[in-house]
């Protein structure tokens, strides 16, 4: 659309995209708003469009994702999670336990986290484990302690759900909701997600191609909800020196690709408490919009992944850091806009 399009002309030309029988996606941007159209068999004519008042131009998308696509919005993606965002300027921190333990284990690094300047609070209330004998998570009682942790520190709370009825509560006790690497194909599971209008973190899978990636992305967006954040959080290789292979190779890819914002998880991506920090150091200066990061005050006292937790130390460490990654970055990309 035009960059003056009034709101009635936008609500027409959606009008006319459902009575041809297809479905509008309208993504205002900070410029213009572009609608996408899905539902379509085949390619659809653009004359359809390129004469309705308001209407700037119409572009075939050819690529098989079609709402994440740059040809449809070229503007980043400024994703809103509760009261801070991600894919802005600032580089966004997502920080906290594996798994909710307890009270005082939550609270405790809450309180560093907070401290450090992040908004944002992970922690699983729901666990994936590959032996049903490990530990599963605490379950809503979980993420009542979380809700507290956000009207006690102010931040943002990120969690996984496994399933409709994870997602439920989540939704109700979280600011955002994130599908882990095992569920990432789980395509009932995406669409669900995609009807809430909580944002959604996306893993990429432990074998995923990028198209497969992006593909799952668009489940979630063609049903409605365009706020998903990518997560790069490392796939399964031949090598074994870590847990997985952190793809950082997929960070420009998907800028290059997309219009949404992706962050990485160097904690699952390696598995490896001292792999942590260099990795999240090559993350940020790839171009990652953010880092999702474990952090215990006993990592040797963890019921779930302690060997890649970092201790409290070691976290406000690795923030001063990427931060200071993120600002002499910053300001290259500020000379060169003034070149």
């Amino acid at each position: 659309m035009k960059a003056d399009a009034t709101r009635e002309e936008i609500r027409h030309v959606e009008e006319i995209i459902e009575k041809l029988g297809f479905r509008p996606h309208a993504m205002p941007g900070a410029a213009r708003t572009a609608i996408g159209v899905t539902g379509n068999p085949g390619a659809i004519d653009p004359t359809h469009f390129e004469n309705l008042p308001g209407v700037s131009e119409a572009i075939r998308v050819t690529k098989p994702y079609k709402l994440i696509s740059k040809d449809l919005r070229p503007e980043k993606s400024v994703i809103r999670v509760g009261n801070a965002t991600i894919g802005g300027d600032d580089l966004a921190m997502i920080a906290g336990p594996c798994a909710v333990e307890t009270v005082d284990q939550v609270f405790t690094v809450a309180e560093a986290v907070a401290k450090s300047g992040a908004k944002f609070f992970r922690g699983g209330a729901f666990k994936p484990r590959t032996s049903p004998y490990a530990f599963q998570g605490k379950g809503e009682d979980g993420l009542k302690i979380l809700a507290e942790v956000r009207d006690r520190y102010g931040l943002n709370i990120v969690t996984e759900a496994m399933d409709e009825r994870g997602v439920d509560l989540v939704e109700k006790y979280g600011d955002c909701i994130q599908i882990g690497a095992r569920n990432m194909q789980n395509f009932s599971l995406l669409k669900y997600v995609g009807q809430t209008r909580k944002p959604v973190l996306l893993k990429r899978g432990m074998s995923a191609t990028l198209e497969e990636f992006m593909l799952a992305a668009e489940y979630v967006m063609a049903e409605g909800n365009y706020d998903v954040i990518l997560c790069e959080r490392g796939i399964r290789t031949f090598g074994n020196h870590a847990r997985n292979t952190m793809d950082l190779s997929v960070i420009p890819a998907v800028h290059r690709l997309t219009h949404l914002p992706i962050i990485v998880d160097p904690s699952h991506g390696t598995g490896r408490n001292y792999m942590v920090n260099p990795l999240a150091r090559a993350g940020v200066a790839v171009g990652a919009d953010g880092l999702i990061i474990e952090v215990h005050p006993c990592p040797e006292e963890a019921l779930c992944d302690g060997a890649q937790a970092l201790t409290l130390d070691q976290y406000a460490e690795l923030y001063a850091q990427v931060k200071a990654i993120h600002e002499i970055l910053a300001k290259e990309e500020m000379v060169i806009a003034h070149a």
